[in-house]
């Protein structure tokens, strides 16, 4: 699914209003008897709702809804910011009709001292500020936000919390956002929705459509996706009856070292899982008889060294070839990893340890072959390009990363970011905290190689991937809860992550 960017929804709302064609007012109707729809889904109408209204379309939004409500029964009131702005368009003929109806009370708020007195029982519809926001609130509306989140009641934002931009907040004042218990957006999640940071002023998002027309969605470009299970079902080939293990490839995997071949145990079971048709685990020595032990499907190549990884077998055997996951940083793996950048002609998959490599030889970072896939964490990422100042200017670092080294970087956190050497950005939409676990990036590591093996092409392979990991994560959350989530229960739902995927 494409997303936009504040200023593109606006475009495409214009486009909605001239080509579908329906008045500006309609339109701001529908959108309000979605969240209308949703609120009589979650609270009874025994609970007083206070609807804050601003002076643009996002106050328009909340007066319609107000009066929506009060049709239902609910007990409404109404409570209009005055910042020096007079209500125009829509928003006033919303609040004509309100006023027209007169089952709502309506007041006017200059000053602190008018803020209302509400019950902990009663739910706030935040509809101050909309999306187009683009500068920090202050003054009064940066008052009436803290009055909000002062209130120990539960806050519903109309589209996007007030005070929260929809893209950069590096430069946000956090004590000026509304922190919101549910926020209800239109059509498309706004991009910084997304952002660990402002999980505290968004709370639950949903997306509610509002018939946004699909032209001026097609037409408008844009370089932000949502990876969706439709698009995924599309990038796993259907199986040949007549195909053999040959047919799906052959991967080298090396990981482990002493101490850490738990690694390359996830990373090789979760690369079988993906149905490569060859798996090589290349280990240190004393690794040999627990891969061939923990993961009997797996073929072994035997490093000279006993606990490390120093040497490599020919590459040019191998359909995909990963490494990272526990092999240390020792000065020998040091010098080997190198060895192993010139000596590919085909992507690698590299994590863990392998970037850690790279973010201390920063120069080798030249010598990756063509669309070989990065997946850091966040740490790791930091490591290899620096400090940003908040998720915004860290996807931006991503992509330019992504573009100039001709490489994919899968970006490891909640809605995983996939950035592609052709500047298009991907954010996942499968996975849960239970994912936060020792070994999930190994089982991720392990799954994507398994898939590139299968000459799946790198960016499908990596967007894949991605999905996969984050559903198996999910049934298997189902099951055993995301508390008591490990590493090997995401590997044991990757099968039933294929069957939903079917």
């Amino acid at each position: 699914m494409k997303l936009f960017t504040t200023k593109q929804i606006a475009e495409i709302d214009r486009f909605t209003i001239e080509n579908e064609p329906i008045a500006d007012i309609d339109l701001m109707e529908r959108a309000a008897l979605q969240i209308t729809g949703w609120v009589v889904q979650n609270f009874p109408a025994e609970q007083k709702m206070i609807a804050f209204a601003g002076p643009g379309n996002n106050g328009g939004d909340a007066l319609a809804i107000a009066r929506q409500l009060a049709d239902l029964d609910y007990q409404v009131e109404v409570y209009i910011a005055d910042l020096g702005k007079e209500l125009k368009g829509s928003p006033a003929v919303n609040l004509q009709r309100l006023k027209q109806q007169e089952r709502v009370k309506i007041l006017n708020i200059s000053r602190k001292k008018d803020f209302p007195r509400i019950q902990s029982t009663d739910v706030i519809l935040d509809g101050l500020f909309g999306s187009g926001l683009t500068r920090p609130l202050e003054g009064f509306a940066a008052e009436i936000v803290q009055q909000i989140n002062n209130v120990s009641c539960q806050i519903v934002a109309i589209d996007i919390p007030s005070g929260l931009m929809g893209e950069d907040n590096s430069g946000n004042r956090p004590e000026n956002i509304i922190r919101a218990d549910y926020t209800l957006t239109f059509q498309f999640p706004k991009i910084s929705f997304l952002f660990p940071e402002n999980e505290q002023y968004t709370g639950k998002w949903e997306v509610l459509p509002i018939g946004l027309h699909p032209e001026g969605i097609k037409q408008i470009p844009s370089d932000w996706y949502l990876i969706e299970k439709e698009e995924v079902k599309k990038l796993i080939p259907v199986r040949s009856k007549f195909a053999h293990k040959g047919t799906f490839g052959h991967a080298l995997l090396i990981a482990g070292s002493y101490g850490k071949m738990g690694a390359a145990v996830l990373a090789s079971r979760s690369c079988l899982r993906a149905g490569t048709g060859l798996l090589t685990a290349h280990v240190p020595h004393f690794g040999y008889s627990i891969i061939q032990t923990a993961v009997p499907e797996a073929m072994t190549s035997i490093d000279a060294h006993d606990s490390i990884f120093t040497e490599f077998p020919d590459v040019s055997q191998f359909t995909a070839v990963g490494a990272g996951p526990g092999i240390g940083k020792k000065s020998n793996t040091c010098k080997a990893l190198h060895e192993l950048l010139i000596a590919s002609d085909i992507p690698l998959v590299l994590d863990a340890d392998a970037l850690n490599i790279l973010s201390e030889n920063k120069d080798w970072l030249k010598e990756l072959p063509a669309n070989s896939i990065l997946t850091p964490h966040p740490g790791e990422f930091k490591r290899l390009a620096g400090e940003t100042a908040g998720s915004w200017e860290r996807i931006q670092k991503q992509r330019d990363m992504a573009r100039e080294l001709n490489v994919i970087i899968v970006l490891k956190g909640a809605y995983t970011s996939v950035a592609l050497a052709d500047g298009r950005l991907f954010f996942n939409s499968t996975g849960n905290p239970g994912l936060a676990t020792a070994g999930s990036g190994d089982v991720l590591t392990g799954f994507i190689l398994g898939l590139l093996a299968q000459q799946i092409s790198p960016s499908d392979a990596a967007l894949a991937g991605v999905f996969l990991h984050g559903l198996a994560g999910d049934l298997a959350e189902r099951q055993k809860s995301a508390n008591a989530l490990i590493a090997g229960d995401i590997i044991e739902s990757l099968g039933a992550a294929f069957f939903e995927l079917r």
